[in-house]
Parts: C-alpha cells; sequence; structure tokens
C-alpha cells in the first residue's frame, strides 16, 4: 500500500466522510497502512470500532451544517487538509425510499431527501473543508458519485431522484472546481464512481449485477486511492469511474 498516494508528499491529513459505509470503512483500513499519511479522520454519525492511534473519529452530520463546519476547523487545527474523500450517499432505506421505477412513484418527501444526502450534505462539506485544504502542496477534494448520474449515459431510464442527485452533485464539484482553480493551482476536485460494491447500498440490487463486476469494499477503495493519487489540477472538475476512465457528464 506505500505507494498508492506516490505523488502526494509526506505526513498527508486525510479526510474520510461516511466512515462507517462499506467503502468509507475499506478505505480507513487502507490508509492507516500507508506510509505517507500521517492522520486519518473518520467522520460519520457513530463511531468506527477501529483501534488504532492513526485514526479519530469526529462526528458529523450531513444534513446538519453546524456539525460539518465544527468538523472542518477540528480536523485542520493542527495542519491543513490534504485529501477529502465524502463516501456518503443515500438509495433506499428501511423505511420505505427505494429507486423509482416510473413516474408514478416520485414522492416529494423521498426526493428531498435523497438529494439532501447526496447532493447537498456533500456541497455543504465543500463549503466548509475546502478553504481549510492545502495551498502548498498536491491536494484532492473527491466525493462519491455514480455513473446513473451521467446524463448522456442514461439508457435504461428509472431511478429519478438518486440519478438527479447524482447528476447534480457532479455539477456542485465542477462548479467548484472552477472556484478553486483560480487561488489553489495544485488542487483537484474530481467525482469518483466506485462502481457496483457488495455493500448494504447495492445489496438489494446485486443478484443482477454481472460475474466479476461485484466488487468488495476493499477492491473498490483501493482503486478509488489509485485514481486520487493519478489526477492532477489538468483534470479537475471530471468524474471518474473506478478504473480511471473519464465518465462524461
Amino acid at each position: 500500500m506505500s505507494n498508492f498516494l506516490a505523488s502526494f508528499d509526506e505526513d498527508l491529513n486525510v479526510v474520510v466522510i461516511g466512515a462507517t459505509g462499506g467503502i468509507g470503512f475499506a478505505l480507513i483500513e487502507h490508509l492507516f497502512a500507508n506510509s505517507k499519511v500521517k492522520s486519518v479522520y473518520a467522520l460519520s454519525r457513530r463511531e468506527l470500532p477501529i483501534g488504532n492511534s492513526m485514526v479519530q473519529h469526529v462526528s458529523v452530520d450531513l444534513e446538519d451544517e453546524t456539525s460539518i463546519e465544527a468538523a472542518a476547523n477540528k480536523v485542520s487545527a493542527r495542519q491543513p487538509i490534504d485529501i477529502v474523500i465524502v463516501a456518503t450517499g443515500l438509495l433506499h432505506t428501511e423505511s420505505g425510499i427505494s429507486p423509482e421505477k416510473s413516474l408514478r412513484e416520485l414522492d416529494i418527501d423521498q426526493s428531498l431527501k435523497v438529494l439532501s444526502i447526496n447532493t447537498v450534505g456533500p456541497a455543504l462539506v465543500m463549503k466548509h473543508f475546502l478553504p481549510k485544504m492545502t495551498r502548498e502542496r498536491k491536494s484532492v477534494f473527491s466525493a462519491i458519485s455514480a455513473r446513473v448520474g451521467s446524463i448522456s449515459d442514461n439508457e435504461l431510464g428509472g431511478w429519478y431522484s438518486y440519478r438527479a442527485s447524482k447528476a447534480a452533485l457532479n455539477m456542485m464539484l465542477k462548479t467548484a472546481s472552477i472556484e478553486m482553480a483560480r487561488t489553489r493551482k495544485q488542487m483537484t476536485v474530481i467525482g469518483l464512481h466506485p462502481g457496483t460494491v457488495d455493500t448494504s447500498l447495492s445489496e438489494p440490487f446485486s443478484a443482477n449485477v454481472a460475474e466479476g463486476k461485484l466488487f468488495t469494499p476493499e477492491y473498490s477503495a483501493e482503486c478509488l486511492l489509485k485514481v486520487i493519487n493519478d489526477v492532477t489540477p489538468a483534470k479537475t472538475g471530471q468524474i471518474f469511474a473506478w478504473d480511471g476512465k473519464k465518465i462524461e457528464y
């Protein structure tokens, strides 16, 4: 793992938001094994069961801007942030939210909830975390998007709220990348498609995934870190799949 972040300097300060999710937890395990990482901040509503002195849990709620601002202040108190990975997402819940198969299934409350978690929450993270990131060396802000958020790639329809929330997230990332490029020349802002990963988010739909295309969280996290390592400011504002290939808006 020591070469996964080879393009970065030493003593990295890394933040993972959504640390208790399958991908978030796997990212943290990879990060604290990486020789270039000095500190890992695991942000989530509930604490992580990791007994490692490098990893510090910070409470955050993506629907509470005050908690986001407080978390940004805390993780940057000693050192500017080098890498942020927003590994959160809402596709379905036990309370009844699920991807819509047709327009008949659209529900205002459910749609607003999906947009709140998938778009507005990460945008507020950008608002408070991007100013806390280093200006002096390479930095990357990334957020988990999804291929189904690509408008040009949409050939199947359905999943209205989830598709829209990820398409809107892509626009938030693109717009923030333009603003940051004016003052932070070494920063890259990107969206990441992790593939279909064997987590609770994809569990109801995993039976339809082709053989070999359902990734473990560990493999997906490894791939995403490689993408983060490989990107440069020339690629800021773009969306990349787990294999490093660009996804069109």
